[in-house]
């Protein structure tokens, strides 16, 4: 099955239902969305795109992203969706790796791209787009459900980004386990899309086109906290789905103005490390509204969940635990947690998690000996440390590259990283090893302190050794005015190692 049918069928049922929106304005119900992908489908057709080809979408946050996107799936061909955030000749060194024969662009986006590819651009702002989407269409080709629809490119912090192929059936399956493991969607429901679309929020897309929901775009260039929180209170009940980073944004942004989220029906959060001193914070100031996600681009959005109920509850007696989990294994997925050679390790041990299942891709594009190493015998190997416990529930520590060895004792930066995040002057802080001579690596905290906050070392020392073991206590903390982040907000760790073996030369 084609995922573009969803929008076909949705047109059918919802005919007359307000579909885009670029802020409070309707772009087009759903009618007019299918007919104008439908005209797209057709207008790549008479291009000589078909299927299996691939069409890039270089733009930023735009009603006209769901339209090119499901044109390319009408059209049978596989969308290629790039970070807008992206300088343009890393946006064109993904259109060359991929083959990409046309890339839609936003005016900025285009120009970005214009001096670093030749690859045919199609700005969506210009008459010539807008003839695309006009007049007679297509219906959405057939396609198998290992057909590829999405190639998504990680965000490759420690070399070059790997394509990883998202077929149909893997878009079908992680759409039906949002309603089973996530959240409900209603057809009075708006997908606020305050994340890129070219990632985790764009994947949310499906589903809630096929329920008959609004899609909202922001009309803010960027995440702007203040903007959501206005929309929702006069175009919810909204749910999205936000970066760790965004989520504490959006709570400083509520302190300041005094607002409590009313009109959010749900934030999905995931793609980073959300610390139990962060959602806390959140569910206080903003209410039960948070479902956190655990997935990976190889396995997108449905390693795991933790409920609403769960990350909201403080009732129960390992309610603690439960919050600094990841949740449980996703309807459609096995996990197990593996030692250095796969095999699988008993409840309560730490190795690497593993996953099987129907959304875990078939491989990366055009990479053998990378799909070799990260698919075993049918299991996803995600490079995540952590473990199970007897009731199930995932504790996500670090990337097994992250992992700090000391005295010959494995130490997880995240538990690390937790503690020194309850202290109030804490805004931000990320923990990593440093190469020594007697230790094998020693333990360095990078520490960024809230607005005019001040504090020292002797502090920090004194709230790690009253919660944690004399071993785990960071050799060196250096305060700094941010940390490092890549394009999608996660904090670059290489980065900051870089930085302390420059130290050590």
């Amino acid at each position: 099955m084609n995922i573009a049918h969803w929008l076909e069928r949705s047109a059918q049922q919802f005919a007359a239902t307000p579909a885009l929106f670029h802020g409070d304005h309707c772009v087009a119900d759903y009618a007019g969305f299918a007919s104008r992908a439908a005209a797209l489908a057709c207008a790549l057709t008479r291009q000589g795109i078909g299927p299996g080809d691939r069409v890039a979408i270089f733009m930023k946050n735009t009603p006209d992203y769901l339209i090119v996107l499901f044109g390319i799936w009408y059209a049978g061909a596989v969308a290629v969706p790039i970070n807008a955030k992206l300088h343009g000749k890393e946006a064109a060194w993904i259109i060359d790796d991929s083959g990409a024969r046309l890339a839609f662009v936003t005016p900025d986006c285009g120009t970005a791209l214009a001096d670093a590819s030749d690859v045919a651009r199609m700005d969506v702002s210009s008459s010539g787009y807008a003839a695309m989407i006009q007049g007679a269409g297509l219906p959405p080709l057939s396609r198998g459900p290992d057909d590829m629809a999405w190639l998504f490119y990680t965000s490759g912090t420690t070399g070059r980004p790997k394509g990883v192929q998202i077929t149909h059936g893997m878009l079908a399956t992680v759409s039906l386990c949002y309603p089973v493991d996530v959240d409900s969607v209603a057809q009075t429901d708006a997908a606020f899309y305050a994340a890129p679309m070219s990632h985790g929020a764009g994947l949310y897309a499906p589903v809630h086109i096929r329920m008959g929901a609004r899609h909202i775009c922001p009309t803010s260039d960027g995440f702007d906290p203040a903007q959501v929180l206005e929309v929702a209170s006069h175009q919810g009940p909204l749910s999205m789905f936000l970066a760790p980073t965004m989520v504490r944004r959006l709570v400083d942004a509520a302190k300041q103005i005094g607002a409590d989220g009313a009109g959010i029906k749900t934030i999905v959060y995931g793609g980073g490390p959300m610390y139990r001193a962060d959602i806390e914070d959140a569910v206080q100031v903003l209410g039960p509204r948070f479902v956190q996600i655990y997935g990976q681009g190889e396995c997108p959005m449905a390693i795991s969940a933790l409920s609403r109920h769960e990350v909201a509850d403080r009732s129960h007696s390992r309610w603690r635990e439960r919050l600094v989990s990841v949740g449980r294994a996703q309807s459609a997925v096995e996990i197990a947690i593996g030692d250095a050679d796969g095999h699988p390790l008993p409840a309560g041990q730490m190795g690497e998690i593993m996953v099987r299942g129907a959304p875990v891709m078939p491989g990366y594009w055009r990479n053998p000996e990378a799909t070799a190493k990260t698919i075993r015998d049918g299991w996803l190997m995600t490079g995540d440390m952590g473990q199970l416990d007897a009731e199930g529930y995932l504790t996500l520590q670090d990337r097994s590259k992250d992992v700090i060895i000391s005295g010959g004792t494995n130490i997880y930066p995240r538990e690390i990283e937790d503690v020194l995040l309850t202290h109030p002057m804490v805004h931000e802080c990320a923990v990593v090893g440093r190469p020594s001579a007697e230790w094998g690596e020693d333990i360095v905290a990078f520490i960024v302190l809230q607005k005019d906050a001040r504090t020292d070392e002797k502090e920090m020392d004194a709230l790690i050794l009253s919660e944690l073991a004399r071993f785990k206590r960071p050799k060196q903390y250096r305060f700094v005015p941010d940390l490092p982040k890549n394009n999608y907000g996660k904090v670059l760790k290489t980065d900051l190692r870089r930085m302390l073996t420059k130290d050590t030369e």
